[in-house]
């Protein structure tokens, strides 16, 4: 398990994989307005669209100045991966060291995944 700093509280599995499954039914900024309140910040907006002046070719972006995740598209918006990746940034602007690599975002973002899976097994053994 990574976590980002021992001041944010470590999630579970079950709590990560309900963030997972809000965002596949298309309620991502649900999913990120319950992480902020969890990590005790501010919920970043999230806006479907590219950045002035800046390369179409990423398919999210945060802007730290703006608090703001730009997504590509709507399938970008509602990509599980993509937009904790993203939201990893933001938790690392606020707590004053922005520098979190892209290892480290997508780390924090296959947790989540990871969670997601381990849950929809044990759901699908119980039903079998």
């Amino acid at each position: 398990m990574y976590c980002i700093s021992s001041t944010l509280p470590d999630l579970d599995d079950l709590t990560k994989a309900k963030i997972v499954a809000l965002i596949l039914d298309k309620k991502t900024e649900v999913a990120l307005e319950k992480l902020s309140k969890l990590y005790k910040v501010d919920t970043p907006e999230v806006v479907v669209g590219t950045i002035k002046k800046k390369r179409r070719t990423v398919y999210a972006v945060y802007v730290v100045q703006e608090k703001k995740i730009y997504a590509l598209n709507s399938d970008i918006f509602y990509n599980p991966f993509i937009m904790l990746h993203e939201y990893y940034h933001h938790i690392r602007s606020k707590l004053g060291t922005h520098r979190g690599s892209e290892k480290h975002a997508n780390m924090y973002a296959q947790e989540f995944i990871d969670s997601y899976m381990r849950i929809a097994d044990k759901l699908n053994q119980s039903v079998g």
